[in-house]
């Protein structure tokens, strides 16, 4: 064979990693947005963005693995709306339970996508995402550590800390589960004033007896 009928090698493409898992991630997120979780699949995702299963295998072995990486991105961002939250609140002097408790409501609000897989049980076993727990539970202790600096001012009554956290969690989860089903939409009042007031009410329950403040003064 001539060197003028030598077929040419293929010029490889460069492969971007970081290129290709961002992508993945937001064609999952859009997925997830128009059809929901059980709505998505490697297949689906890949054909969003083009690529091949071998390319997509590169960075997820399989569904649970996505989702889990769509769940830790969305934990890092609650994680840090919560600290942004709390300083403000610090700078201001707001409470910084209310501050959370509304920051709380809007990020699940903005990000319904990554709040669905954070929350929704698709993925049931963590235990292969050691990363994934450690944002949550970075997120989740932002509130432990606030409630024990507000029980150390006397602002709260002293008790379980983690207890009073699950507790305040469940009610600002609750009303924004709530709110993105549109099924708290019987009064004009904002979702955001409406945690608010629950968190009022919550923390008149957590407060310490008069006799009991007057020991922190």
């Amino acid at each position: 064979m001539s060197a003028a009928r030598r077929p040419r090698a293929r010029t490889k493409r460069p492969y971007h990693h970081g290129d290709l898992e961002r992508a993945l991630v937001d064609a999952a997120l859009q997925t997830i947005r128009d059809e929901g979780v059980q709505g998505l699949t490697l297949r689906s995702v890949g054909a969003r963005v083009g690529v091949s299963r071998t390319a997509l295998y590169r960075h997820f072995n399989g569904k649970a693995a996505l989702l889990a990486r769509v769940a830790e991105e969305g934990f890092r961002g609650l994680h840090a709306v919560l600290t942004k939250a709390l300083a403000k609140a610090a700078k201001t002097g707001a409470d910084p339970l209310h501050a959370m408790a509304v920051a709380y409501v809007k990020y699940a609000g903005g990000n319904p996508s990554h709040y669905e897989t954070m929350f929704g049980g698709h993925l049931t076993d963590w235990r292969p995402y050691p990363d994934l727990i450690e944002h949550a539970e970075a997120a989740f202790a932002v509130l432990v550590d606030t409630i024990r600096a507000e029980q150390q001012k006397g602002c709260i009554v002293a008790g379980n800390s983690i207890e009073l956290a699950e507790i305040t969690w469940s009610m600002t989860h609750g009303i924004a589960t709530l709110g993105m089903a549109h099924q708290l939409e019987r009064t004009a009042t904002p979702l955001e004033e409406l945690v608010v007031m629950a968190s009022r009410l919550l923390q008149d329950g957590m407060r310490p007896s008069t006799a009991a403040r007057s020991t922190h003064a």
